[in-house]
């Protein structure tokens, strides 16, 4: 007798098989890398910034280290113009899961006169924590700041290796970046040098969203969309709120509907127009763009070469 089962086998689609392989490679290598930070070097550190790369990074930490906890702390460089829901979560993450956090602040730096505020029109605090940065590296000693860019937010990041040497003064040179062939990751430096490390220089901003869906993260709420009060500027929407942000008198502000692609400065990060409230909706916004996540944030506007600069006088 014939068998007339209508039960259907349900196989996934060739384009969910691609994501799944692409995403678990990435996360091999990334906790490859992670591995040989905690193999190569004495004092690493994660560099944390409540956003959603940090928090991947977070993640890919977990999972190289799990059973044992994460064995380097996390490190925030606070510009006292944070995002409250970032600061927020930030602090209950690192309480969730039993991490150090060490936290410094660009206004101590402000403070001591090694940095001046910026005023005016695009006023941020966002290069000074290049200076407070270089100080808590020398402060802690640490030889390896782990760090979650990517290769590709901005053309300057693209040109930095994995592990990418700084030198006794915090800078970095593009042109003397040594060669990381086979996937061998060479953490000699000479005294004074430190290293900045990047795990998930491969990976997109699509694949760090398909990640977070895939291993269900928590991330900030301001990634998704909420109603801001918000006003427009240079073709940019800008938060109005808290009153870190310098405004015109003619800049009328307005509430709508808008979510952060990056979580930065609030003062040089802006927002876009979405409806997506879902990780599912955010990853198909994702698909449809033609703007780089970093086209949101306008210290790279400043000039063609702006990160290329940050990066060189020792910026993340």
């Amino acid at each position: 007798m014939s068998n007339t089962s209508t039960e259907l086998e349900v196989t996934p689609s060739l384009e969910l098989l691609k994501d799944t392989s692409s995403i678990n490679a990435l996360e091999n290598e990334a906790i490859y890398i992670i591995r040989e930070v905690a193999a190569q070097f004495e004092k690493p550190v994660l560099l944390f910034s409540g956003g959603k790369d940090s928090i991947t990074l977070v993640r890919l930490a977990q999972k190289a280290f799990w059973p044992s906890k994460i064995p380097f702390p996390l490190m925030h460089i606070d510009t006292g113009h944070n995002f409250p829901e970032t600061i927020e979560f930030r602090d209950r993450l690192v309480e969730e899961l039993g991490l150090e956090l060490i936290v410094r602040n660009v206004q101590d730096s402000i403070d001591q006169g090694k940095v001046k505020e910026e005023s005016g029109r695009y006023s941020s605090r966002n290069s000074l924590q290049t200076t407070t940065l270089l100080d808590a590296i020398e402060e802690f000693k640490f030889d390896a700041c782990i760090g979650g860019a990517r290769r590709d937010e901005e053309k300057a990041r693209a040109k930095e290796r994995i592990f990418s040497v700084r030198d006794d003064f915090g800078q970095w040179d593009e042109r003397n970046q040594r060669p990381e062939l086979f996937d061998m990751l060479n953490g000699q430096i000479e005294l004074g040098q430190n290293v900045r490390v990047f795990p998930i220089s491969n990976w997109t901003e699509l694949d760090v969203w398909s990640y977070i869906k895939e291993e269900q993260i928590e991330i900030p709420s301001i990634y998704f969309a909420h109603k801001r009060k918000t006003f427009l500027r240079d073709g940019m929407i800008w938060s109005a709120e808290d009153g870190i942000v310098f405004r015109e008198e003619d800049e009328v502000v307005e509430e709508r509907l808008i979510r952060f692609r990056t979580v930065g400065d609030m003062s040089c990060t802006a927002a876009v127009l979405s409806d997506a409230e879902t990780i599912d909706k955010v990853v198909e916004e994702i698909r449809d763009s033609s703007i780089s996540e970093r086209g949101a944030r306008i210290d790279d506007k400043r000039s063609e070469a702006a990160m290329e600069k940050r990066k060189q006088q020792g910026y993340f």
